[in-house]
């Protein structure tokens, strides 16, 4: 016997609003028409979307469908070609040795004796030292190494945040062709790729350059379950976790002097300037403390000056620079004589007719993520007028093409390092030299220098970035960096858009945790610097809201926004855009929890005050229309909410175009709304074609994507297809429990829904159990009240009761 309405869908959760408009007392940030942008952008961190940006969720029992929208971080790859694999493959590219690079002889033997003591298959080395010390040459020429000694794949991974490991692994996957990586989802791929290097008999070499996070990286460790791999690492932590594992690590100090004056000899040799080394080299080489990336700008600079040993040892000492850099910019433990050197290289490239371009640059560069960031950066307005000499006068702004060459030119000068082929990390400085260059700067140049960079993030920054994963990855680890080095200039006068746009960003990756912490953050700065009542406040407690409700802390969502409800109404009044956004999450979360008439109350009040604002047509308006839609058909009022839902769909159509994700989650409403109302048939046409559509723009493990499948799965068990229901929503349990937790309302719903489909199949013991878990789960989550706890132990006395005519 099937269970009384099932299959169930919930309707879609309640999302950010992604299209607002800002307070009245918010103060442009930038020049030029781009104030009322960037206020649109800031708002959108407060949205009230059930259907934009919401939780996912695909299927639910009880009175209504959900789809939920959490977005994940994610890659696309083209497949490679078929054929066969020409062994060696190197994925990367591994960087080129540096001119006069030294084997550092004695640092390999360790490396040899650490592999001959290891007794596990698999070697992980971690090569840990400070900046400048050559860690990641040294991994370089371990790499280059084995390629030529018959290693059959070579992957060269930067390592410094966990979606450039999985980018990376997703691509060598593809590139050796190996059964199962579509190219779809790059996490997928990528654990393909470590399923095989754990089982292959062929010679293998993962390098993880540059490892930040230890606990992110602990899932991605490859290990060789035949002998055959290993795996060389490098990170500046000395951090137990890195040494687990069996992994050793080797520390690596600076060059010997021995080595250093062969660096010296053999780089001034490679340049045909032997005639610069004289009798001074070894006490030159002493007073740069042997420090390899010391050297190299030494050695550049005496190049291109043409300095003998002795002369550019004499400038060095007599260069004063307690001006530019006092004592407590030695917290590194380097020594100042590795920031007099940088100096010197800049003032070789004050002698150059781009030199004062090139200085900008350079400011502006040192204030983001020395890992690296876009090229794109430099096509910004912000970047542009910037760095141009003279920007208040009529002097032409400087090019795209101009800053290219300076570029080049500080990338010769070893300043930075500019290699387009790391897209998007093109453009990446030592830390060190960064750091440097920060502390020669006066207040002024360094407060102009991170308004720019912020104004320019922002401005690169995509609508959508989903479908730029690598690139959003990119900026908010840049604009994190930026925060970090001028916190309070980025809270002057107010918080800076680009912070805002970061926590969007954050959170439409689907990382909820992670973004939670951020908003909290963001929550307490603002309370801290601006007050309890500031737009910039209010705003962040709406933002931290809706991911208390994407977390499943609906409780703590409702209280919060209640709070931002009353706030916002007393600061700006009842109709303000601000008030009514607050309003529409407030609804969404009551949705939530089961209280769907007080929803649909304050839901048909935004409708009417957007249309009234904003008008019948605007997103906001067509978004809050939607979430009303989803409140009707939770009340059973399904025929209603499908007369507004193929409103949104054709709305969207029109004005996002068919492939943007608020366009797919409208369909998928739709689709749910057919199926409740019994139109099967359509539900699963347009169900196939939204999970189709997921997979292909968002990557088979994103939410959506799993929400979708769950969808089709509930339609499947409307049309009799049984057995197609069981197996989407075995996987949709698995993937929820492993995305979201066993306790989140979106894993619940699975398993009340896997647990009809069982009963449906028959296998009444399976069904039975899981609903027993069920009824428990919800009672203890969303209480005894809650209308899915109540239909859910509604369904279960059904099942117990041989005589089902008392139940109604």
């Amino acid at each position: 016997m099937s269970a009384p309405g099932w299959p169930w869908s919930h309707p879609p959760h309640p999302a950010p609003d992604q299209n607002t408009t800002a307070t009245a007392d918010r103060p442009p940030h930038s020049k030029g028409g781009r104030a009322d942008a960037l206020l649109h952008l800031k708002v959108s961190a407060a949205s009230d979307s059930i259907a934009v940006g919401g939780n996912t969720d695909g299927s639910a029992i009880g009175t209504g469908n959900t789809v939920y929208n959490i977005h994940e971080e994610h890659t696309h790859h083209t497949t490679s070609p078929s054929g066969e694999v020409l062994w060696p493959v190197e994925v990367g590219p591994v960087p080129a040795l540096a001119t006069a690079f030294q084997p550092r002889s004695a640092l390999r033997r360790h490396i040899d004796a650490a592999r001959a003591r290891t007794t596990t298959v698999v070697l992980t080395q971690v090569l840990s030292g400070g900046g400048g010390v050559g860690k990641t040459q040294l991994a370089a020429a371990c790499a280059a190494d084995a390629l030529t000694d018959s290693v059959d794949l070579v992957v060269w991974v930067t390592a410094t945040e966990l979606q450039q490991v999985i980018t990376q692994y997703a691509q060598a996957a593809a590139r050796i062709h190996l059964p199962g990586a579509s190219g779809k989802d790059p996490q997928s791929d990528a654990r393909t790729l470590l399923d095989w290097l754990a089982t292959t008999d062929r010679r293998w070499l993962v390098v993880l350059d540059d490892i930040t996070d230890p606990a992110e990286i602990t899932p991605w460790w490859p290990t060789s379950r035949t002998g055959t791999g290993h795996v060389l690492a490098t990170t500046r932590l000395k951090d137990a976790r890195l040494t687990g594992g069996n992994r050793t690590r080797i520390d690596v100090d600076v060059y010997t002097p021995e080595e250093a004056v062969a660096y010296l000899t053999l780089r001034l040799g490679h340049d045909r300037t032997a005639h610069l080394l004289d009798d001074q080299a070894p006490a030159l080489v002493q007073a740069l403390g042997h420090l390899p990336l010391a050297l190299s700008h030494a050695a550049a600079y005496m190049v291109n000056e043409d300095l003998t040993c002795t002369q550019y040892l004499a400038h060095f000492r007599r260069t004063r620079l307690e001006h530019a850099l006092p004592d407590t910019a030695d917290a590194e433990g380097y020594g100042r004589e590795i920031t007099a050197t940088l100096l010197l290289a800049l003032e070789a490239i004050d002698r150059d007719s781009r030199g004062l371009l090139a200085r900008s640059v350079l400011h502006l560069t040192v204030l983001l993520e020395p890992a690296g960031h876009p090229r794109a950066f430099w096509t910004a307005s912000a970047a542009l007028t910037h760095v141009t000499p003279h920007p208040d006068t009529s002097q032409a702004q400087a090019t795209p093409d101009q800053i290219h060459t300076v570029l080049r030119l500080l990338d010769r000068y070893a300043l930075i390092t500019y290699d387009q082929r790391a897209e998007p990390r093109a453009v990446r400085v030592h830390a060190l030299a960064a750091r440097a260059v920060r502390e020669s700067l006066t207040a002024d140049e360094f407060a102009r220098a991170a308004r720019a960079a912020a104004d320019a993030l922002l401005e690169v920054w995509p609508e959508v970035d989903q479908v730029q994963p690598d690139l959003g990855a990119v900026l908010r680890a840049n604009t994190d960096a930026l925060a970090d080095h001028a916190p309070d200039i980025l809270w002057d006068p107010v918080g800076h858009l680009v912070l805002f746009r970061a926590g969007v960003s954050l959170r439409d990756t689907g990382l909820v945790a992670p973004a939670i912490t951020y908003w909290q953050a963001m929550a307490t700065a603002s309370r801290e610097r601006l007050g309890e009542d500031h737009s910039d406040t209010v705003s962040a407690r709406a933002s931290l809201a809706v991911l208390y409700r994407q977390a499943g802390r609906t409780g703590e969502a409702i209280e919060l926004l209640e709070r931002v409800v009353a706030d916002s109404e007393r600061l700006l009044g009842e109709d303000h855009p601000s008030a009514v956004r607050a309003r529409a999450n407030l609804a969404v979360s009551y949705w939530q929890a089961g209280r769907t008439g007080e929803a649909i109350e304050l839901l048909e009040r935004v409708v009417a005050d957007r249309e009234q604002l904003l008008g019948e047509d605007h997103p906001s308006t067509v978004r809050a229309r939607a979430n009303l839609a989803v409140s009707y058909r939770a009340a059973g009022r399904t025929g209603e909410a499908i007369v507004i839902e193929e409103r949104v769909v054709a709305n969207r159509e029109q004005l996002l175009g068919e492939d943007h994700p608020d366009t797919l989650l409208a369909r998928a409403n739709l689709a749910v709304s057919y199926g409740q109302a019994g139109r099967t048939g359509e539900a699963i046409v347009i169900g196939e074609r939204v999970v189709a559509d997921r997979e292909r723009l968002l990557g088979e493990d994103h939410p959506d994507t799993v929400t979708a499948r769950a969808n089709l799965a509930v339609s499947y068990g409307q049309a009799g297809r049984t057995r197609d229901a069981i197996e989407l929503l075995e996987r949709a349990v698995a993937d929820r429990e492993r995305l979201l937790g066993k306790d989140h309302p979106d894993t619940l719903l699975a398993r009340a829904n896997l647990a009809g489909s069982y009963w449906q199949a028959g296998r009444t013991g399976e069904a039975m159990e899981l609903m027993e878990r069920a009824v428990a789960d919800r009672e203890r989550l969303l209480g005894e009240d809650h209308p899915d706890t109540v239909i859910a132990r509604q369904v279960l006395l059904q099942w117990r009761t041989p005589d089902n005519s008392n139940i109604r």
